[in-house]
């Protein structure tokens, strides 16, 4: 379908807006009224629509934020923060960085307004572009720390656990182990006291203890001890017996012991790539350890 058409209609309605923008500055000094700057406002945001039908991500974006601009300057704080947020997915497709930086700017204003679990929502949205868009690790951490705290702020706990899940695993993966484990340790006992929850808690601490796992196997082995007596459930899961044996493999620097171990679980209960990679990494200390021995 050819969307020229509507391309040609925004930038017709953008001229008509910056017209009338324009003359309502002068207006303002005489004392006019705000009208125009309100069917300016209208004009961007149809010009918006327009673009996005033309998938013309990057002039969208635009047109909704020159609208945001415009409510801010009329005090329409709300309204300003919609249109950022409208300019925000319109730049995801186009413009990431750009995206970043409406989705921060609508932020503001949620905070401001003291609407935290919006704002936290909005967090996540920047957390993602990072992950997929911009491959910053870093910061994706940072911005789903921050709506993890608003979460908590609001009494979201359960919300503020899927995004602590995601730093968790991130920080694993950067070899941050002790952040990984103290969240997935605080994640599984609010688990394990959740009657809905408590089956997910093996989940948590099986992660945690292969964090441990990846610093020192001594430590691996105190850990699981002290999560079967936090959770007793924990001994007979499938999760705490895999971690066992493979520390017996690991103490008989075995191999192959632990190669099958694995195996054995993965045919069961399939393994994350998370925790394929946390296994491949103890796997090659046990390789290097037998090389540094002949």
């Amino acid at each position: 379908m050819d969307n020229s058409g509507k391309e040609k209609e925004a930038l017709a309605l953008i001229a008509e807006a910056d017209k009338k923008r324009k003359s309502s500055r002068l207006g303002t000094l005489f004392g006019g009224s705000s009208r125009k700057y309100e069917e300016a406002c209208e004009m961007y945001v149809r010009a918006g629509n327009m673009f996005k039908m033309a998938k013309n991500w990057s002039a969208a974006g635009n047109a909704f934020s020159q609208a945001a601009h415009l409510h801010l300057q009329m005090d329409n704080k709300l309204d300003g923060a919609i249109n950022f947020l409208d300019a925000g997915n319109a730049f995801k497709k186009a413009e990431p960085q750009e995206a970043i930086n409406c989705l921060n700017q609508a932020i503001e204003i949620y905070t401001d307004m003291g609407r935290f679990t919006i704002a936290a929502k909005h967090h996540i949205s920047i957390a993602e572009i990072y992950e997929s868009e911009l491959l910053d690790v870093n910061k994706a951490i940072a911005h789903y720390e921050q709506a993890a705290d608003y979460y908590k702020g609001e009494e979201s706990t359960s919300a503020a656990n899927k995004c602590l899940m995601k730093v968790a695993s991130y920080a694993a993966q950067l070899e941050q182990y002790q952040k990984a484990i103290d969240i997935y340790e605080q994640i599984g006992t609010y688990a394990m006291d959740s009657v809905l929850l408590k089956y997910g808690a093996k989940d948590h601490f099986f992660k945690a203890a292969l964090c441990h796992f990846c610093v020192d196997m001594l430590n691996a082995r105190l850990s699981l001890q002290r999560y079967e007596e936090m959770f007793p459930a924990f001994a007979d899961a499938r999760e705490c017996k895999l971690v066992k044996k493979l520390l017996d493999a690991y103490e008989e620097q075995d191999v192959d012991a632990f190669t099958d171990a694995v195996k054995n679980f993965d045919s069961i209960l399939r393994l994350d790539q998370w925790s394929t990679t946390m296994l491949l990494r103890i796997k090659k200390q046990i390789q290097d350890e037998e090389s540094d021995l002949r």
